[in-house]
């Protein structure tokens, strides 16, 4: 048995053996999806924690997955005048979005951010 028929025989093996994968992010975002009112609760959660280390990143990324579930970024873009890479942009990971911007995309979105009062 040769190299290449080998690696190619263990290969097949490890798929056959193993379960497809998960896409653990496209399966929460069809569950925000499904019920609006965990997506909304999600998100003021995760605006909550904005002031812990990685809070900002967290949000965003919150964010980018209700924007998700609510149409996608094409959609957004439409309801919100934004342009689709200034959007992704915002809800990047390094994303530094301005108020303005948040809003645009929250209202595009039917989202509405409300503080926490204590």
């Amino acid at each position: 048995m040769t190299a290449n028929t080998k690696a190619d025989a263990v290969s097949t093996q490890d798929t056959q053996n193993f379960p497809p994968t998960v896409d653990r992010d496209a399966l929460f975002i069809e569950e925000l999806r499904a019920d609006p009112s965990y997506a909304e609760i999600y998100l003021q959660t995760a605006l909550e924690d904005i002031y812990e280390e990685g809070g900002v990143s967290a949000f965003l990324t919150a964010l980018r997955r209700v924007v998700e579930a609510r149409g996608g970024v094409g959609e957004i873009s439409r309801r919100s005048g934004l342009a689709r890479q200034n959007i992704y942009r915002a809800l990047s990971n390094e994303g530094n979005p301005t108020i303005k911007t948040l809003t645009e995309i929250t209202r595009a979105a039917g989202i509405r951010l409300t503080p926490n009062r204590p």
